[in-house]
């Protein structure tokens, strides 16, 4: 089958990088929130600060990184933001040992760490454009979101218990140690890579930073895929505070049963993403695409109907299966897409844009339905996010485009961000 065949030893080592890295992330999921609340005796609107503004100003810092990327070889960009991660991910448990961790050490921390994946991120998918012929793209994609939704299943129920045996920066250590293993496998890959096109070009101009977003919304194809997809990442994850309240505190499930709902489901992202590659040597990658952009914004308004006991319990969980596995479709034929139609020389301003407005959509949305949810309560705010994204497939383009804005020729073939 085209998702088992190798792709070499330098990918594997890339793939190895990516899962350990992400493996530290999800088991870290929330913890920043965790100790606030454990170690800080902080309340909702800290915590709620903490949640928005840190990934709001990461992403708002990433931006001018972007063009400056664009003109330096990927690997070491990549190591340097891993190595980053670490140290300032290890500056909280040392803070907290000394009895000097404050909140807003833990924003400032939250900050670099969300500008560096930012970074991370636009530079790695640029890399991968570089390593592997296109054909190949869709496998490794594929693969990665394998990875996440695996990391994402496993990793907070394991961080939870981790929390209660060892105490509450004991996830932060594991992350920050996840980021150096990954900063090794990097270099292990070996110092292949090409000289980018301008490595000269040291000074960056004001109109390279909006270079990245020039592109998507030029583009006839990415522009409606990135009006879409902002919509719906941030409706689905504005939701999400309102539905843990709406779970825990109203209906009294205990925490255990809430993370349970949302681990058992990310097995339909694992579904999916093996999915992808078939679907798309089935039905072409635009149809794909169209479909599962549509599916994955039909679920959500199930929700607003959970209600106590079993029966809730199982409601939850096929509503999240549901949306899990559409996006475990969706987001690597996504990420194949917009490598392919972006040019060699824009996809780390490319990505580094798109991120960032997402990012910071994600951020405003959640602190919008969060007042939202104070005023209206958590059902009606769940309700809200479900019937505005049934209206999200509208955003999605409606032709397909065989042919790339400005990439290079390269023949079709298929193979394996978002939600």
């Amino acid at each position: 089958m085209a998702g088992r065949r190798s792709l070499g030893r330098r990918f594997r080592w890339l793939w190895g990088a990516y899962a350990v890295s992400t493996a530290g992330t999800w088991l870290a999921f929330d913890a920043f929130a965790l100790i606030a609340v454990l170690a800080l005796d902080a309340g909702p609107a800290q915590v709620s600060l903490l949640a928005a503004v840190g990934p709001a100003v990461g992403a708002a810092v990433s931006v001018p990184l972007g063009p400056w990327v664009e003109v330096r070889r990927k690997r070491p960009v990549m190591v340097a933001t891993d190595l980053v991660r670490c140290v300032v991910l290890l500056s909280v448990p040392v803070a907290f040992a000394l009895g000097r961790l404050t909140l807003a050490q833990l924003l400032l921390v939250s900050v670099a760490v969300a500008a560096a994946d930012i970074t991370f991120n636009a530079a790695a998918g640029a890399f991968l454009k570089e390593l592997l012929p296109r054909q190949d793209l869709l496998v490794a994609n594929g693969r990665f979101e394998a990875t996440s939704w695996t990391a994402s299943m496993v990793g907070p129920p394991l961080g939870g218990a981790a929390i209660g045996l060892f105490g509450p920066v004991t996830t932060v250590v594991a992350d920050a140690v996840s980021h150096l293993l990954s900063a090794f496998g990097l270099r292990a890959i070996g110092d292949a890579e090409k000289q980018p096109v301008g490595r000269h070009a040291s000074v960056v101009r004001p109109g390279d930073l909006l270079e990245g977003w020039r592109h998507i919304l030029a583009d006839p194809v990415l522009r409606p895929l990135f009006l879409n997809t902002l919509p719906v990442n941030s409706l689905i994850m504005a939701a999400s505070p309102p539905l843990l309240v709406l779970m825990v505190d109203d209906l009294h499930f205990a925490a255990w049963q809430y993370a349970f709902a949302f681990a058992v489901p990310c097995t339909g992202g694992l579904l999916g993403s093996r999915l992808a590659p078939r679907l798309v040597a089935r039905h072409g990658r635009h149809r794909v695409l169209v479909t599962a952009g549509a599916l994955r914004a039909c679920w959500s308004i199930g929700l607003a109907f959970t209600g106590p006991g079993v029966p809730g319990l199982v409601l939850v969980m096929l509503v999240e299966f549901g949306l899990i596995t559409s996006c475990g479709v969706f987001n690597p034929v996504l990420a194949t897409h917009r490598l392919d139609r972006t040019p060699a020389g824009r996809v780390t301003r490319t990505l580094s844009a798109w991120s960032a407005t997402g990012k910071a959509t994600t951020a405003a949305a959640t602190a919008l339905w969060g007042v939202l949810a104070a005023r209206t309560g958590p059902r009606t705010a769940i309700a809200l996010a479900g019937v505005l994204l049934l209206l999200t497939p509208l955003l999605l383009p409606r032709r397909s485009d065989a042919t790339g804005a400005g990439a290079e020729p390269a023949p079709v073939a298929v193979e394996s961000d978002g939600c």
